[in-house]
């Protein structure tokens, strides 16, 4: 009994562990500990879970390669539209857009937040009391896609979100994180190079080989890719819980969602 006892106690030691090194490395972007530590790690949880089976949780960080679809992905609407961004090519765009809010909101003073614009696919992360729950494509602004299966498999989508003090309220409830699913320009070329040593044709361009990657009905397939998620957005019931878009940069980072370091606010 001692011993089932101790080994419950590990996996739980083991979940925490990976869990937090993942965020170390993907949201901080400061990594404590080796790869090998962290594959150490994650060996000795899997032959845990494999020799106590009723011991795997869905947030296991074991668990984001799951079965094939065999009826393709299943229609979501979202709760609030998810609308895409306009693009701006030059400065004569940005200062016509300040005249026409200038007409919308006369005598306010201007603070704009920017990031930069990844292309990709944009995706919603539903996260029920921390937990990942579901992940929704944007379709069609109103209707997208249930693709979890496969957002799973991506290596910096946290299956639990982090704990952070002072965001302790995202924790409760229905938390939607909403981003975009790249693939980085280097991982794009070497991927390409691999298909070009074996004979394979090579990819057209990373934007949409990440969509046409999300789309297969195969996790298998998808976790053998290098897929990103840059979030920028956090959705809550309560607006108020999430003020300005800063805020929700700050929310991201303390929950384990990785974003654009680059993002500034400019007056």
């Amino acid at each position: 009994m001692l011993k089932v006892t101790v080994s419950q106690r590990r996996v739980d030691e083991l979940k925490k562990l990976l869990n937090q090194y993942s965020y170390e490395y993907y949201a901080l972007d400061q990594p404590s500990v080796s790869d090998a530590v962290y594959d150490s790690l994650m060996i000795e949880l899997k032959s845990i879970e494999a020799a106590h089976p009723e011991w795997i949780t869905p947030d296991s960080p074991t668990q984001r390669v799951g079965n094939k679809l065999l009826e393709g992905f299943q229609k979501v609407r979202h709760e609030r539209r998810m609308v895409s961004l306009n693009d701006v090519f030059d400065k004569n765009e940005i200062e016509a857009w300040i005249e026409r809010t200038d007409k919308l909101m006369p005598g306010h003073k201007h603070e704009f937040f920017t990031d930069i614009k990844m292309d990709g696919l944009a995706c919603a992360l539903i996260y029920i009391d921390g937990v990942l729950s579901q992940a929704v494509t944007r379709g069609d602004s109103f209707i997208g896609e249930d693709v979890t299966n496969n957002v799973r498999t991506i290596k910096n989508v946290p299956l639990r979100l982090h704990e952070a003090s002072g965001f302790e309220q995202f924790l409760r409830g229905r938390t939607e994180i909403r981003g975009e699913i790249v693939m980085l320009k280097r991982d794009f070329a070497a991927l390409n190079d691999k298909q070009k040593s074996s004979g394979q044709p090579e990819f057209a361009n990373p934007r949409n080989l990440a969509a046409g990657t999300i789309r297969q009905l195969n996790p298998s397939l998808v976790a053998a890719r290098p897929l990103h998620f840059r979030g920028y957005d956090v959705l809550r019931d309560d607006d108020a819980e999430v003020p300005t878009n800063s805020f929700a940069y700050e929310a991201l980072t303390a929950l384990g969602i990785t974003r654009n370091q680059q993002a500034s606010i400019f007056t």
